[in-house]
């Protein structure tokens, strides 16, 4: 039976904007792609543009522009540590692009040592926490269950295993691919009682759940934790990462340049302390600020009504798509559960390949989805059970630029303003594709492997203009 539920759209910018259609009709467009990215909150849009108003260069800045500038960029730190549960003595807010800038930096400024250069990564990870510590030390792959879970047992057995060389693990927070929450308190407490830290990729988990980084005296404390505002519903390209001060302030920045030095010679450099050692350059004010607007968003509206929201709405997807013939979920597929997960579900249709049904969404029903593989190939592979001679027969079809037979899946993802009708929208859909009642005639590019109609498509370049208005 079908709940009541808050509405959020009205929060948010551009959600009821009619977008067109193959047929060229226009609709409002119904993404269910927040995984991968997020609409802004008006409220980040208001903030903006109001500092904009006064906006200036920050630090060492005498006008009064400048000033201002520089006292709301620091006050937006103060407002993403106390996000993730943090405090200004232990924990610093380093700026970057995005939460793959924030993992590289920490696996560039990590101070491994000749003994401790082991970094426990689990096989659910999207490629921006696994990658970096391949480059900086020597990674152990934590496995994953048939269903798509961590293996816990397993971590327990790496940690033993390395137990004096492990320096650091990194997980996620919550799954890009599946959903599925990290016991990350639990591996916390385990990683410190075997002398490592821990980072928490937390991209992903942020929007939707609350964050707890504990105090250090805390045995079950996080002692990195990064976010990504374009996920956050702040898409001004801003990551953060929040982190161990005492970690910052020893050894040199991966990136060098202005605004972190306290003094520079012909031979000589003395480097700022944290966080401002390693943010060269001018930094992003703009969307550091469009970060602390939403999280002041989020925060009025309350993490727990968050939670709920989403929670109402996987439920009510899981129930559904059963619906479908063919139609197959990986994961964690049980409407009960709903509130232990994110609402985070890919999917499958037997017989129909993922760029095929995700192309017919988007051209046709005015759906946005994801398809693919998600920035987490390895984890596609063993949730779809590719056989070992297979996978390699795909690497050499990618490398090939053949990508029409890459396996994959449909991700559908919520937002905190996503509502019932679009997923009644998506699951008459899915039935119509199902039983091949669509309208387009659709063709396949080998080098992307995705599909597009023969009929005439949109004019991109008529419907958005630089300088103009469309």
């Amino acid at each position: 039976m079908q709940s009541d539920l808050p509405s959020y759209s009205g929060l948010f910018v551009g959600v009821e904007h009619p977008t067109i259609i193959v047929p060229g009709d226009y609709s409002i467009y119904a993404n269910l792609d927040n995984a991968a990215s997020t609409p802004a909150f008006k409220a980040v849009e208001e903030t903006v543009h109001r500092f904009l108003l006064t906006y200036s260069s920050v630090h060492r800045g005498t006008g009064y522009k400048s000033q201002l500038s520089t006292h709301v960029f620091e006050t937006t730190r103060k407002i993403v540590i106390q996000f993730v549960g943090g405090n200004p003595t232990d924990h610093i807010c380093i700026y970057g692009k995005n939460a793959t800038e924030m993992i590289n930096r920490l696996a560039l400024r990590f101070p491994f040592s000749a003994q401790r250069n082991v970094v426990l990564v689990s096989s659910m990870e999207h490629h921006s926490n696994d990658l970096p510590w391949r480059h900086a030390a020597a990674v152990k792959h934590i496995r994953t269950l048939p269903d798509g879970r961590m293996d816990e047992a397993h971590f327990d057995q790496l940690l033993n295993e390395f137990r004096d060389q492990v320096a650091l693990v990194a997980v996620t927070g919550a799954s890009n691919v599946t959903g599925y929450l990290n016991p990350i308190h639990r591996l916390a407490e385990k990683a410190h009682a075997a002398g490592a830290h821990i980072l928490a990729d937390c991209a992903q988990l942020a929007p939707h759940r609350s964050v707890n980084m504990r105090p250090l005296s805390d045995p079950a404390h996080l002692d990195y934790v990064v976010l990504s505002a374009h996920k956050l519903y702040a898409p001004y390209g801003t990551g953060a990462l929040v982190g161990r001060h005492d970690t910052f302030e020893q050894g040199e920045p991966d990136h060098r340049g202005g605004g972190q030095v306290e003094f520079v010679g012909l031979d000589v450099v003395h480097w700022s302390g944290a966080p401002e050692r390693d943010e060269a350059g001018s930094p992003n004010t703009v969307g550091a600020v469009a970060l602390a607007a939403a999280i002041t968003q989020l925060q009025e509206i309350g993490m727990e009504n968050v939670a709920r929201h989403e929670a109402e709405l996987t439920a009510y997807l899981l129930e559904r798509l059963p619906r479908v013939p063919g139609l197959h979920i990986l994961g964690d597929s049980d409407p009960q559960h709903a509130a232990e997960r994110l609402g985070v579900v890919p999917t499958y249709m037997e017989g129909i390949s993922h760029f095929l049904v995700a192309a017919i969404l988007g051209y046709e029903f005015n759906i946005g989805v994801r398809n693919g593989c998600f920035c987490a190939h390895p984890y596609l592979m063993s949730l779809l059970h590719v056989p070992e001679e297979e996978a390699l027969r795909v690497r050499h079809s990618i490398l090939a630029d053949d990508r029409r037979d890459v396996p994959g899946l449909v991700r559908i993802s919520f937002g905190l303003y996503n509502d019932y009708w679009e997923i009644d929208r998506l699951i008459e859909a899915l039935q119509a594709i199902r039983s091949g009642k669509y309208h387009g005639d659709y063709i396949q590019d080998p080098r992307s492997g995705e599909y597009h109609p023969k009929a005439r498509r949109p004019d991109y370049d008529q419907l958005f203009t630089f300088g103009g208005q469309k």
